[in-house]
């Protein structure tokens, strides 16, 4: 399966335009959408973006995200997939928001984890494609005591505009797919291994 994960859009018709057309080049099978799509909403922006988008797309809210814009996702031909399981070729997709202990709270009672997880978050996990500017890290210690306790076969994020890239915590693959600053997200392949190429 091929994938094209891209997060903080941030309500820029320029960074969508970027995405369309890297779906034109890449063709990937699945659009991956980790959230602040919008700048502070509105919602009717969020739906205007996600129906542009011609390829199957998953997505949760950001921060920057108002709760308008979750309700925007759902009235969207894009897939609202926070605190939700969707499986695509076998491989189950799950999106976690930002309360992540909640959020994981509500996953495990809903019995919707197995082996072979695509976490989709906002923020990346603490000390994995999370360093700030001041090269501080950023990043959620609760996703990675997720990450540590569950073992999920793929993590995708942004939030952190400063380090895209991917890394590893374990046999986890975290990828920070940010458009914030530089770059243009990451074309996934998840076959017998995973592989990443960043787009610059």
């Amino acid at each position: 399966m091929k994938i094209l994960a891209i997060a903080d859009i941030h309500g820029l018709q320029y960074r969508l335009n970027i995405v369309l057309k890297n779906i034109e080049k890449y063709s990937p099978e699945l659009v991956i959408i980790c959230g602040d799509i919008t700048q502070f909403g509105p919602g009717e922006l969020a739906i205007n973006f996600l129906n542009q988008i011609p390829t199957e797309t998953l997505v949760i809210t950001g921060n920057i995200d108002t709760p308008d814009v979750e309700k925007a996702i759902d009235e969207s031909k894009a897939t609202n997939i926070s605190l939700k399981k969707v499986i695509k070729k076998g491989i189950s997709f799950i999106g976690i928001s930002e309360v992540i202990q909640d959020d994981f709270k509500i996953i495990k009672e809903k019995k919707i984890l197995d082996e072979k997880i695509v976490l989709i978050s906002h923020k990346p996990p603490y000390g994995a494609q999370d360093k700030i500017f001041i090269g501080m890290h950023g990043g959620s210690k609760e996703l990675r005591a997720i990450i540590e306790k569950f073992k999920p076969y793929l993590v995708l994020c942004g939030h952190i505009h400063e380090d895209p890239g991917f890394s590893k915590i374990g046999e986890t693959m975290v990828v920070n797919c940010s458009m914030g600053k530089k770059g243009e997200g990451a074309i996934i392949e998840i076959n017998e291994d995973i592989s990443v190429i960043m787009l610059d």
